[in-house]
């Protein structure tokens, strides 16, 4: 407890951002660190667990595993939507054993024990002569669950309001169209670096954009580029060009501007006209995350509308090869004996510095609970 103190007051979250440092290194390879991460962070924030269509209808189900653990969704036959511990009370087996499908009851495939989609233990075999067990007080843990934007949310403490956190986010994108938007594709990358690496490269307010990203440089005025801070949030907004039809980025990147929006501790949503896309990064280990990037689009029915979407998926798999290199290439650098800690750009870096408060904050609550 010592140690992590220590390791938490080498960061001041209260400098201004012309005087502020970043994260020090050690933060991003320190094993006790990323547990009380794990407990104060993703396991005390609303998480995506899956895609909202996946539960629409009655009986339909998601899992997930959120940060370790096990979490199931599941729409009842009234139509609520239910979140539980995806874990048999018997043996800790799982309920629901795929990533999603329907169903009628939940039954474990380890024992055979039976839950109602209330979650409440239904069918226990073989049972007789157990003493001093009632099956109203064996039923699935639940959780708190929530609907905004394509996702399900859960939260596995106690939750603030999601509609409320997220008032900004949701005016800026529904006046840009993500409501009227239909997924189509998922693909997950796996990357040999810390959560936060990815989630600093994306707040760097454009900073590497013309260096690392030459395809989106060609179609953002990065003159213009800018940024607004807000309490849960923040959003990097980037005047586009005049479409080039001879620019495979500029012929599915359009509009008048891109929206980058994130969501505290680590879900981006990138939306510009007709596309968007959803990263929601999760750690693996110190230096390994999983980043799964889901694309939905406003035009999906004909042939046109499919060869724009191939075309748009490599554009933004490009985009992601781009920073799966330097994000891997910085964590090896974080582990150098030659740096401690870097400086922000205040013309560019504030997302950044509001990310790296966030969370300073949030772990020195966590530990002090």
């Amino acid at each position: 407890m010592e140690r992590l103190r220590d390791r938490l007051a080498e960061f001041d979250p209260d400098r201004p951002l012309d005087r502020a440092e970043t994260l020090p290194a050690s933060w991003y390879w320190d094993a006790d660190l990323l547990a009380l991460e794990r407990r104060a962070v993703f396991h005390a924030t609303w998480q995506p667990v899956g895609l909202a269509h996946l539960v629409a209808a009655p009986g339909s189900y998601l899992t997930a595993d959120l940060v370790g653990e096990p979490v199931g969704v599941v729409r009842d036959q009234d139509g609520t939507l239910r979140a539980f511990a995806n874990v048999c009370r018997h043996r800790g087996a799982r309920v629901l054993a795929e990533p999603c499908g329907e169903a009628t009851r939940l039954r474990c495939h380890y024992h055979g024990w039976t839950y109602d989609l209330a979650g409440r233990l239904r069918g226990v075999p073989e049972w007789d002569g157990v003493q001093d067990f009632r099956r109203e007080e064996n039923g699935l843990p639940q959780w708190p669950v929530a609907v905004w934007g394509p996702f399900v949310w859960v939260h596995l403490g106690a939750p603030t309001d999601l509609d409320a956190d997220l008032a900004e986010p949701t005016r800026q994108l529904t006046a840009g169209g993500f409501d009227a938007l239909t997924w189509v594709e998922r693909r997950e990358y796996d990357l040999a670096c810390n959560w936060k690496v990815f989630v600093d490269n994306y707040l760097d307010g454009g900073y590497h954009i013309n260096t690392i990203h030459p395809g989106l440089a060609g179609v953002i005025d990065y003159s213009q580029y800018r940024a607004e801070i807000h309490p849960a949030s923040s959003v990097q907004l980037g005047p586009l060009k005049p479409p080039d039809p001879d620019d495979p980025v500029g012929r599915v990147r359009t509009g008048t501007h891109a929206q980058y929006w994130w969501l505290f501790p680590n879900v981006m949503v990138n939306l510009t006209a007709g596309v968007m896309d959803t990263n929601v990064v999760v750690p693996l280990g110190v230096d390994r995350c999983r980043v799964t990037f889901d694309f939905y689009f406003a035009k999906t029915e004909t042939a046109a509308d499919r060869e724009f979407i191939r075309q748009s998926i490599d554009v933004g798999h490009q985009v992601q090869i781009e920073d799966v290199g330097v994000c891997e290439e910085v964590q090896r650098g974080l582990a150098s004996r030659t740096y401690r800690a870097g400086r922000f750009s205040v013309k560019r870096e504030g997302p950044g510095y509001a990310f790296h408060q966030l969370l300073a904050r949030r772990l020195r609550e966590g530990l002090g609970r």
